[in-house]
């Protein structure tokens, strides 16, 4: 089934996860240690200081492809709090978002001895987006009062908050995204609401003992948006070995939609969910970090070439700890 068949209800599947939220798209960003990039919580968490810096890039071959470039930084200030800063650039065609958001974080530790991990954390960013619609190269021959011919914009604020939990082996964390109601005034009002609410909860567990060379890491992510009700899944697998230099990691994510959309498949309906299988390589080099991720998109109605490619470099800096805690969980030590 060729793309340029079903151009509108293609576009509406890709995006499915993509571009219906404002702020930085959900994507598996979060899959290469970059937990903060979802979780405001996890800002200063860790034992050491992150920077991360990624730029993904979809489907080469066809133009106007959705890319998004962020960089991260957090840090742990003193003996209870994180501070963290993201900078993104996202666009899609003729949309495009640019922002920024401020973090703070609060970490409680109910430890009994300084080796053992058991953490609560909250965490609140505030961040600024510019929303823009490029109409400037639309055929205006045919006469629409919507569109203007000219580059709109609109810029507004919004909050993110959330919790971690980290205890030995396992964490978990739960995130509410944009959570105030915010008029963008960019589109027509009947196709935009002023509600992005997005809620996010994960888990993890890491198998594998603390001096082991060898652990895995089962995780899943769950999202639901408040108002379309669309829900999405993550399942994600993950392999640590530890070497002289660093750890050598890799993984695989499979994500699904509980929502379906229909197509026309010659004279049947027929019902396709989102899919996408999300391998990710990734290596630490002392306190450098570089992974690549790549995502498939599986189904009948998709792009016939072109996955989704993802470049991340970090770097780790002196954080607030001297010893990692003696247990095996990889975004903490």
């Amino acid at each position: 089934m060729k793309f340029k068949q079903f151009p509108i209800l293609l576009l509406l599947i890709v995006s499915f996860c993509g571009y219906s939220q404002d702020g930085i798209p959900v994507y598996s960003d979060y899959f290469a240690d970059n937990l903060y990039l979802i979780h405001p919580s996890m800002a200063g968490a860790a034992n050491y200081n992150k920077i991360r810096l990624t730029a993904r890039k979809q489907w080469f071959d066809q133009k106007e492809a959705p890319n998004l470039q962020t960089l991260s930084v957090n840090a742990r200030v003193g003996e209870q709090s994180g501070l963290g800063l993201i900078l993104y650039n996202d666009k899609n065609g003729y949309h495009s978002q640019t922002g920024g958001y401020v973090t703070y974080a609060h970490h409680i530790m109910f430890s009994r001895t300084e080796v053992d991990l058991n953490q609560l954390s909250f965490g609140l960013s505030a961040g600024i987006t510019q929303g823009r619609l490029d109409e400037t190269s639309f055929d205006l021959s045919d006469f629409d009062p919507v569109i203007g011919g000219i580059i709109q914009s609109s810029t507004y604020f919004n909050v993110d908050a959330g919790f971690s939990y980290n205890f030995l082996n396992f964490s978990s964390h739960l995130t509410v995204k944009n959570i105030i109601f915010r008029n963008r005034n960019i589109y027509s009002e009947e196709f935009e609401s002023n509600n992005q609410r997005k809620y996010l909860a994960s888990m993890a567990y890491a198998i594998g003992k603390f001096d082991s060379d060898w652990s895995y890491e089962p995780s899943f992510l769950f999202q639901w948006a408040e108002r379309t009700g669309e829900k999405t899944v993550d399942v994600n697998m993950k392999a640590y070995r530890k070497m002289d230099f660093g750890k050598l990691w890799g993984g695989i994510s499979y994500r699904r939609t509980l929502d379906g959309a229909e197509y026309l498949d010659g004279t049947k309906i027929e019902n396709q969910k989102l899919q996408y299988f999300t391998p990710v390589l990734g290596i630490d080099f002392n306190n450098f970090m570089f992974a690549y991720t790549y995502s498939y998109q599986s189904g009948n109605v998709k792009y016939q070439s072109g996955g989704f490619h993802q470049i991340t470099l970090g770097f780790d800096f002196l954080g607030g700890r001297p010893a990692p805690y003696e247990c095996n969980c990889p975004a903490i030590n």
